[in-house]
């Protein structure tokens, strides 16, 4: 083998002949701990160029591209707005590529190129149009790392998807946290293009983790025994079967033992809706063809005639759970556009004061994977429904900051950091929530979502709602602040928190015994 293709099977991972050798350090490379670290780091460089700027754009503007300070608090949440903008139209499209490519990998490296290509723009542009197309360009790259990201890690955590999404929201939390620090610190002492040095950085090792990974299903080319039960990327769930099949309304539902059986066993409820979708479904396909024998039991079904995203989009539980993802990012993007002007304007602090108060709303989310573990063992509806309803009193009492004091400094504080916890509760479920919808349907009716099945495109849709959120809740906040101050606008935003805490409710899935749905269908397994 020569030193090119040498070089090239050790970042590609692919298994070229029969004599071809493993990639040095396999195991490491394609481990869950590592592709976790890969995806948590590309999220965590995301988050980081989102909020590197943030404390800082209210001071550049004026100084680096000459904005009257009248149209700062304008320009800032149009800024903010534009990299939600692209992620929302860019989101889900990167969710159908990624369903449909052979590798998850490179779909996160175009995602880098793009996102170097704006940090570019963002440092060097002295112009407004330049900002603008540079956010742009930066929220497209987020759109590919946030949906590809996510289908790769369900890809390769299986049944602990809520404790894996728990520690991206500490990704996205530590770039939250030291972000803004950063970029306030480094401003204030080294002025605007030293914060861009430190972002070229983060994007270098970035790249470095991107290329060592081997994503698992490439590395089973080398390690057979690798492979896992559960082949959640197909939609199918492959079981022990133990004795025979039992045909129920066309579909072929196998006994089985094993972590991925209980996980079956004990599916989130659906809603009635997301039944009758099912028969619909199943009568536009032609349901399922089953034929067993002694040796073994199979199952087929016909190409699906209806398109993945409407199947998703008609399920109540999922369309719940994107709606107060939707206001989850709202409200804390809104914090992200006003926040810092806020502290500017009321007690006199610099970037380097205003970055540091967004610690105390952002430490709280180190218990994002605990909160994930409460939603694989209990359901989504819980935790998220406790966490908005966290969120209503302590959005309420923060129109009570109004004076430059001591005391007002600290209460300021007092809320924020049960914020970050209640909006911690709040969002993770619910991205946990977008892969039991996914895993409910697929295991209610077997191959819908065709061999590669559609968690790219359900992330995508996650992100969608996300964006969306971020998009109106900088717009919200900013023009409420400006016209009629700092206390409409929480009071605002507590509303907003309560809506998502009625949909939680009623909508949101939880976890019930199999057993009892099917006493009350009447019917057996």
């Amino acid at each position: 083998m020569g030193i090119v293709s040498g070089i090239r099977q050790f970042f590609s991972g692919a298994k070229r002949d029969p004599q071809s050798k493993p990639p040095a350090f396999l195991a490491f490379r394609s481990s869950k701990s590592l592709i976790l670290l890969t995806v948590a780091l590309a999220i965590f460089t995301d988050i980081f160029y989102y909020a590197l700027i943030v404390p800082v754009v209210p001071f550049s503007l004026t100084i680096q591209v000459g904005i009257p300070q009248d149209k700062v608090q304008h320009w800032t949440s149009i800024l903010l707005s534009c990299y939600s903008v692209a992620l929302f139209v860019g989101s889900p499209l990167a969710g159908l590529y990624a369903d449909h490519t052979t590798s998850r990998r490179w779909p996160l490296l175009i995602g880098l190129v793009s996102l170097a290509a704006s940090t570019v723009m963002l440092c060097f542009g002295h112009t407004i149009a330049l900002l603008v197309v540079g956010r742009l360009l930066q929220g497209f790259s987020a759109s590919i790392v946030w949906s590809v990201g996510c289908a790769l890690l369900v890809d390769t955590m299986k049944d602990a998807i809520g404790v894996a999404l728990g520690y991206l929201g500490v990704a996205m939390s530590v770039g939250m946290l030291i972000a803004p620090v950063i970029g306030g610190v480094v401003y204030e002492a080294a002025g605007y293009y030293a914060v861009y040095y430190i972002a070229f950085g983060v994007v270098a090792v970035d790249i470095l983790l991107r290329l060592i990974m081997i994503e698992k299903k490439v590395a089973k080319q080398w390690i057979p025994e690798d492979e896992d039960t559960g082949a959640l990327g197909t939609g199918v769930v492959q079981r022990d079967v133990e004795a025979a099949t039992s045909p129920i309304g066309g579909l072929t539902r196998q006994k089985s033992t094993g972590a991925n059986s209980m996980r079956i066993a004990d599916q989130e409820s659906a809603p009635k809706n997301d039944n009758k979708l099912e028969k619909e479904i199943d009568e536009k396909q032609g349901g399922v063809v089953s034929s067993t024998d002694d040796d073994s039991t199979t199952s087929t079904t016909k190409s699906p005639k209806v398109h993945p995203i409407r199947i998703l989009l008609r399920s109540r539980r999922l369309v719940a759970a994107l709606y107060c993802l939707f206001t989850q990012s709202g409200i804390m993007m809104g914090f992200d556009a006003t926040l810092a002007l806020f502290v500017q304007t009321t007690f006199q602090w610099n970037s380097t004061a205003a970055g540091i108060m967004f610690l105390a709303m952002f430490v709280p989310a180190f218990i994002s994977p605990f909160v994930g573990w409460l939603s694989d063992k209990y359901g989504a509806k819980r935790p998220s429904f406790c966490g908005f309803c966290m969120c209503i009193p302590l959005l309420v009492c923060l129109r009570f900051v109004t004076q430059n004091t001591i005391q007002h400094k600290i209460l300021l504080g007092f809320l924020l950091c049960p914020l970050g916890f209640a909006l911690s509760f709040a969002n993770v479920p619910l991205m946990a929530e977008v892969t039991y919808v996914i895993e409910d349907i697929a295991a209610k009716t077997p191959g819908i979502f065709g061999e590669k099945g559609v968690y790219g495109l359900g992330y995508g849709l996650y992100t969608m709602a996300f964006a969306l959120g971020g998009t109106i809740g900088p717009i919200w906040g900013g023009y409420v602040v400006q016209s009629a101050g700092w206390g409409t606008m929480t009071w605002s935003f507590a509303i907003w928190a309560a809506s998502g805490a009625v949909v939680v409710f009623f909508w949101v899935g939880v976890k019930v015994n199999r057993a009892r749905e099917t006493e009350e269908t009447g019917v057996t397994e």
